[in-house]
């Protein structure tokens, strides 16, 4: 299942580690990310797939709930399709 996480925070250092081993002990592959700074403000855009056998979709979000508030960021998960018809122009 193609999945679309956004990031937004205050910019700290292992923002990327601690989502990166969440969605590692999730079985979830990173298929592409872009990061950037905007000032101190941190802003991740990741496309991932989840196994849905090992962990589904509720439990990878409760997962990067979790994370994000350990490192105090927002962390937003989305199946892809949901993302692509809420922009659909």
């Amino acid at each position: 299942m193609k999945c679309v996480i956004s990031v937004i925070g205050k910019d700290t250092t292992g923002i990327v580690a601690e989502i990166a081993t969440t969605l590692r002990e999730c079985s979830v592959n990173i298929d592409d990310i872009s990061q950037t700074l905007l000032g101190d403000i941190f802003s991740m855009t990741m496309i991932v797939t989840l196994n849905p056998e090992v962990a589904s979709f509720n439990t990878v979000q409760e997962q990067l709930a979790a994370a994000g508030e350990r490192i105090g960021v927002q962390i937003t998960l989305q199946r892809e399709d949901v993302f692509q018809m809420m922009y659909k122009i």
